[in-house]
């Protein structure tokens, strides 16, 4: 029997077992556009089925473009740069040229200064061992900047296949989703939704005769907060819109919470005003050093939410990690959240994260 892939996700469709990736009803193969029992729930009832795969699974996945050659398209979350950043990538994907796309960018301030963050970018990629050709700054969703990409990828892919990476819930098929309705009119071919792990297998989409584009399954992170909530508060800590930046004066033994999610103590430091960069449905609630562990005992899940109950059961427990501040403006990185900007320096602080969680330390972006 022919192999017929999902046109929503990309893998092979079944109609054998039910509980595993691509199942499809005997019925439903006669449609004009087949898809799979997972991505019509998702579409029509945004529900997400779990799936057998393993995180090992998916990179073994994306090891496979290292024996191509082509052009790699790499998609990262600018509001969680670091989080949503596949370390490695150089390895999985061989001598084949990168292209470094900057997601999201309409949920910046608008001071953000564009120039300044493009090169951010590239250094930063540059640390991490990822020789890239260029930088851009996108928003898949609104279609902001895509005549640039839209050029570059052109010419950069010498009539060669292009395959577009990134980790879970970057943008990846919405981006796709956008190019396509750009050249062909069509909506939506591929499924998008706030959840991790969306795209299953390789989706092939023909540019011309020769060549083809290639959506590839997200890489799980699981430094990403994403992988510990549930799809509730993953809409609630989800940025949707322009980021308000919230300024809190702080006393040093004060302490600010991040809905329960995250804490952020003042140890030591003259007084001064952090910058706080979160979703603007995030809750933050200032109280006292003294009396912050009592204070997270008796509120998380409550006053202090998200996290919902449901996603407390599977959280891993705060841990600590304490910081000397040397320099001013200083963001301090909480991934899959958002940042603190620290203006002056010269300060101590504790942040606590659920435990797997990275904190990174970075100049300030903006």
């Amino acid at each position: 029997m022919e192999v017929v892939h999902c046109e929503g996700c990309g893998v092979e469709l079944q109609s054998e077992d039910k509980t595993k990736a691509g199942f499809l009803p005997k019925s439903a193969w006669d449609n004009e556009h087949v898809i799979c029992q997972r991505c019509f729930r998702l579409k029509h009832y945004n529900e997400v089925q779990d799936v057998e795969y393993t995180d090992d699974d998916y990179l073994r996945m994306i090891h496979q473009i290292s024996d191509t050659s082509s052009l790699v398209v790499k998609i990262v979350d600018i509001f969680d740069f670091n989080g949503s950043f596949i370390t490695g990538l150089q390895r999985l994907t061989g001598n084949n040229p990168i292209i470094l796309v900057g997601n999201k960018v309409d949920l910046l301030p608008k001071s953000t200064n564009r120039n300044k963050l493009i090169h951010w970018m590239k250094k930063t990629a540059s640390d991490y061992g990822l020789k890239v050709q260029d930088v851009f700054l996108i928003s898949a969703a609104k279609g902001y900047g895509f005549e640039e990409v839209e050029q570059a990828i052109e010419e950069m892919r010498e009539d060669k296949d292009v395959y577009v990476v990134g980790c879970t819930n970057v943008g990846k098929s919405t981006f796709i989703n956008q190019l396509i309705n750009r050249s062909s009119g069509v909506n939506d071919a591929i499924t998008t939704s706030y959840f991790p792990g969306t795209t299953l297998g390789f989706i092939q989409i023909p540019l011309d005769e020769q060549s083809s584009l290639f959506d590839t399954p997200g890489v799980v992170n699981r430094s990403q907060m994403v992988h510990y909530v549930t799809d509730q508060d993953l809409k609630l800590i989800t940025p949707k819109k322009e980021i308000k930046p919230k300024v809190y004066q702080l006393q040093d033994q004060q302490t600010l919470f991040f809905g329960g999610f995250a804490r952020f103590d003042f140890e030591k430091g003259m007084k001064q005003s952090f910058v706080c960069y979160f979703a603007n449905s995030l809750m933050i609630h200032r109280t006292k050093l003294e009396q912050a562990d009592q204070f997270y005992e008796k509120h998380v899940g409550e006053l202090l939410q998200p996290p919902s109950k449901e996603t407390l059961e599977k959280l891993p427990p705060l841990t600590r990690q304490t910081f000397k501040i040397a320099h001013e403006k200083t963001d301090i990185v909480i991934p899959g959240l958002g940042w603190i900007t620290v203006p002056e320096g010269g300060i101590t602080v504790t942040i606590h994260v659920p435990k797997g969680i990275q904190i990174s330390i970075r100049n300030a972006l903006i």
